[in-house]
């Protein structure tokens, strides 16, 4: 049996003054030591304590009793519960922050403003339980104690784990990736290095054909000079 029954000791004293159980199957079913149940019985232990019966409770039955008394080696089994609770639902909101806490709030907001701009403010809200009139506030410089205010870590101040910041952080990253930093060393496309050798290599020759332009132009200037001294 992997559950212990409600109220174990005060289940234990029933079962020690009503019933013929051994001290290790009394033991065995409330999850005590056996020792703790001879206590009970010899009055050294429990004292004060009121009984309460298994079978009127449901988690035994009067059969699985009277088996056990028959059978030292019989161990009893706890009856299942003819009630399902539905499973607790999560509430939705901010986090609750201890009242001690609350006036370190502001200043791990604004660290985290600082130091991880790319969080959301539904996400610091998560994390250190605050309201977006706060984050807005702390933002703009608006907030009434903004000039005192020091940036603080809320793991450091107990508002949030660790695990739960990086996970927070982590999941913004993926959303809002990093801009490229600007200003680094980047290598030119193939298609722009290209243009740019073609666009040299044309350049020298339309060079060339300027220069040898000029060449004959100076010649035929030249050639002309002699017969204007001959005159």
């Amino acid at each position: 049996m992997s559950n212990a029954p409600l109220m174990p000791k005060a289940t234990a004293v029933w079962l020690v003054d009503n019933t013929a159980l051994t001290f290790d199957q009394v033991a065995d079913f409330t999850k005590m030591h056996p020792l703790e149940v001879r206590a009970i019985a010899d009055g050294d232990a429990a004292q004060g304590i009121k009984g309460m019966d298994p079978i009127s409770t449901g988690q035994l039955t009067r059969d699985e009793i009277e088996r056990g008394e028959r059978d030292p080696n019989h161990r009893l089994r706890l009856s299942e519960s003819k009630v399902v609770l539905p499973p607790a639902a999560k509430k939705k909101g901010p986090r609750y922050t201890p009242v001690s806490r609350r006036h370190e709030r502001p200043s791990a907001i604004l660290w985290l403003v600082r130091n991880h701009p790319e969080l959301k403010d539904s996400q610091i809200m998560r994390l250190v339980g605050t309201t977006k009139t706060t984050i807005a506030s702390i933002r703009d410089r608006t907030h009434w104690n903004a000039q005192t205010l020091t940036p603080m870590d809320p793991v450091t101040l107990g508002l949030c784990s660790q695990i739960e910041l990086d996970f927070e952080v982590q999941r913004a990253a993926k959303e809002k990736p990093a801009d490229q930093a600007v200003g680094g060393a980047t290598l030119l496309p193939a298609s722009e290095t290209t243009r740019r050798d073609e666009d040299e290599a044309s350049g020298h020759q339309h060079d060339d054909l300027n220069v040898d332009a000029v060449f004959a132009k100076l010649k035929t200037i030249g050639g002309k000079k002699p017969d204007d001294d001959e005159e």
